[in-house]
């Protein structure tokens, strides 16, 4: 079994029944990040592992910082002993940094997990920014505008996705140029 389906059956493990929303959400980020892979040249069989499993610290036994991104990497790293690199792109995905500044967590989350820079970042970003929580494609603007909603205005979420907004749109824009030049 390869490390992509080992990640689709983790997900579908921790997901699925618990919160069937979110595997919804988790498969139909999973098929986009394929769709993208190869932008990213070997690096696409982590691209697509890490998007499978990018939402699993929603898992209700896997919560205990209240930071999907960092519960969910640090599970990866210390449950599972999952490539270094799957559990970066977990820990930082859609621009986390940010959402960890405003849970003060973000020295955890930086000296326990370096980011990752470039069109592997971008592509995560493009798969789960480009995606409603049922799976569907949807435009960037309406995803971010559609977790806002989700969380109310004043909601930590909302607020932290409010201010990374603009990186996660150019993440999306960066992805989508390079596919329209002939590199998808």
């Amino acid at each position: 079994m390869d490390q992509v389906e080992r990640a689709r059956d983790l997900a579908r493990l921790l997901l699925a029944e618990s919160i069937p929303r979110r595997w919804s959400h988790s498969q139909g980020v999973g098929h986009k990040a394929e769709s993208v892979a190869h932008l990213v040249g070997a690096d696409g069989p982590t691209l697509v592992a890490a998007a499978w499993l990018h939402d699993i610290g929603y898992a209700p036994n896997l919560v205990v910082t209240g930071m999907h991104q960092l519960d969910g990497a640090r599970y990866l790293r210390d449950v599972e002993r999952a490539d270094d690199l799957i559990c970066r792109l977990v820990a930082h995905h859609s621009c986390a940094l940010i959402e960890a500044r405003n849970r003060r967590l973000d020295e955890d989350l930086a000296a326990e997990f370096a980011p990752v820079e470039g069109m592997l970042s971008d592509a995560i970003t493009y798969a789960d920014m480009t995606t409603t929580p049922d799976g569907e494609p949807v435009e960037v603007e309406e995803r971010l505008a559609e977790i806002a909603s989700r969380y109310g205005p004043d909601h930590l979420v909302a607020r932290s996705i409010r201010e990374a907004g603009p990186l996660i749109v150019e993440s999306v824009q960066i992805v989508r140029t390079a596919l329209a030049d002939g590199q998808g």
